[in-house]
């Protein structure tokens, strides 16, 4: 996940440039979880934690390595398992530094020949650099992307199985998997680029030309899988699409996720969806997570750090965000 460029009074007092080795005072607070009867299929935690080990076990997916590529046809393969037609847009991109990034942005289409359609997205590639690591040793050393990368696009492979065995829709659903987010400029770098960040998604929404079919709206997944996070609603989307953020959340709370997904904005993020919405022209917002009393990152403790395994991968979280998003679908 990007170094998202934060600016709001909130999240500015936090200091994401902050190397210590901080608690999250919430983060053993136990989510509250209301029970109640869905809509739609019961979205399987188990499948979806699955997803995330399947690509870790690639190791870090750092762009231009093997173990990228390898990931990549794994991917694919699993959304072509579920029915979806997988359409790959491959890029040379250029990083912050110079270097040549062999991008590919992947888009799998659960019915494309629907009129309408919904887009799931989230990123797939992971941060090279853990310079957020409260051990400066670790700076230079990739980040194996539990959370920041695979668990959104877990998510995404998990409601591709459910859409193909209980396929009430009436709508397509794509689901984009982006490349190259993470690349943006390192924190022990003297240098600043907004831009360096979310290259894939640039790229994609820069050449997307709708085919046949009109998208409503898009959701943006970004590190749906950490220990007891809130999503707050996020302030670009709020601009953005106010509309949509009003109808995930309500959405959450009627699924009986409200503990994950308070009513209240949290900071202004520069992520993926941004180039969805600026210059794909599709409303698009961000569920993304904010610890409000984190002083190493209010993205949570292991954002950018070595630490972000599939130790501090959480399915419960990975349950709320996904029935979350069936609740979307399926609610007329």
């Amino acid at each position: 996940m990007l170094n998202k460029n934060i600016t709001t009074a909130i999240i500015a007092a936090l200091s994401l440039l902050s190397l210590t080795s901080a608690s999250c005072q919430h983060k053993d607070k136990p989510v509250e979880v209301t029970e109640v009867e869905p809509i739609g299929p019961s979205f399987d935690a188990d499948s979806a934690l699955a997803y995330c080990y399947g690509q870790c076990a690639f190791g870090p997916r750092v762009m231009n390595s093997e173990a990228h590529e390898q990931c990549l046809d794994w991917i694919v393969g699993k959304f072509e398992q579920y029915g979806c037609k997988v359409q790959l847009q491959k890029a040379a991109l250029t990083g912050y530094d110079g270097t040549m990034l062999r991008a590919t942005n992947i888009i799998a289409s659960h019915h494309p020949e629907r009129e309408r359609h919904i887009l799931i997205c989230a990123h797939w590639d992971s941060r090279p650099w853990a310079d957020n690591d409260p051990d400066s040793t670790n700076w230079m050393k990739p980040v194996m992307a539990a959370n920041d990368g695979a668990s959104g696009v877990a998510v995404m492979i998990e409601l591709a199985r459910l859409l193909q065995a209980a396929d009430s829709l009436d709508k397509g659903v794509d689901f984009v998997c982006f490349d190259a987010e993470d690349w943006g400029v390192p924190q022990w770098s003297n240098r600043s680029d907004d831009n360096s960040w979310a290259l894939g998604a640039q790229y994609w929404a820069s050449h997307y030309q709708p085919s046949g079919y009109v998208t409503e709206f898009g959701i943006l997944l970004d590190m749906v899988g950490g220990e007891s996070p809130e999503f707050y609603q996020e302030l670009m989307s709020l601009k953005y699409a106010p509309q949509i953020v009003n109808k995930v959340w309500q959405a959450a709370h009627a699924a009986g996720y409200s503990g994950y997904f308070p009513m209240a904005g949290g900071g202004q993020i520069t992520d993926d969806h941004l180039p969805v919405n600026e210059k794909a022209g599709i409303p698009t917002i961000d569920i993304i997570p904010y610890y409000p009393n984190c002083e190493a990152s209010s993205f949570g403790p292991t954002w950018h750090t070595v630490d972000d395994t599939m130790d501090h991968i959480d399915k419960n979280t990975l349950k709320a965000v996904g029935q979350t998003i069936i609740q979307v679908l399926f609610t007329r």
